[in-house]
């Protein structure tokens, strides 16, 4: 059987022949997301053994697994889209031990080895584009505050576009069911 690490190295080599056969923008876009998310796992597993009758030493955990991080709020100013998420002390971490990769149309974030564990959050399809180079987090007292800076100055109604499309099929359902009473 073959080691998480193994799988781990075996997906992303397929995500990489993936990535050099996509032609549309967004799939480019969600491998890119995608490999990145893996190349840090990888980077985030255990080295292997070399031997058997090696003697563990005590360690203290390297973040031993992953939270997906599902509650945030949000904000936005003409220039940005501010994402805000609460994690208690993070602001003691190391600034390299909290990574957002940023696409036109994603972003990823990464805390690693935050009280024993790592933390991740992943937006692919946001609403509209975004400038890369223009995007940037900040680290504050108990929280993260990512800034995806818009490409146009104009407002968002939501964050992504499954949201949009969620709301839209929401107001159309309640319209049907106005309309029937």
């Amino acid at each position: 059987m073959a080691s998480a690490r193994e799988e781990l190295e075996k997906d992303l080599e397929e995500v990489k022949e993936l990535l050099k056969k996509a032609s549309r923008k967004r799939t480019h876009d969600v491998l890119m997301a995608e490999k990145y998310k893996l190349e840090m796992e990888i980077k985030n597993q255990p080295p292997p053994k070399l031997k058997e009758d090696t003697v563990d030493e005590e360690k203290p955990p390297a973040g031993g697994y992953t939270v997906k991080i599902n509650n945030y709020g949000w904000d936005q100013s003409d220039k940005f889209v501010k994402i805000y998420i609460t994690l208690n002390r993070v602001q003691q971490l190391p600034s390299e031990n909290v990574q957002v990769h940023f696409t036109e149309r994603s972003f990823d974030l990464l805390v690693k080895n935050l009280n024993g564990k790592n933390y991740s959050m992943t937006f692919n399809n946001l609403l509209k584009p975004i400038s890369v180079e223009g995007s940037s987090r900040k680290i504050k007292t108990d929280m993260i505050l990512v800034l995806c800076r818009k490409k146009r100055e104009e407002k968002w109604d939501c964050l992504t576009q499954v949201e949009k499309e969620s709301k839209e099929k929401e107001r159309s359902v309640n319209g049907a069911v106005q309309e029937v009473w």
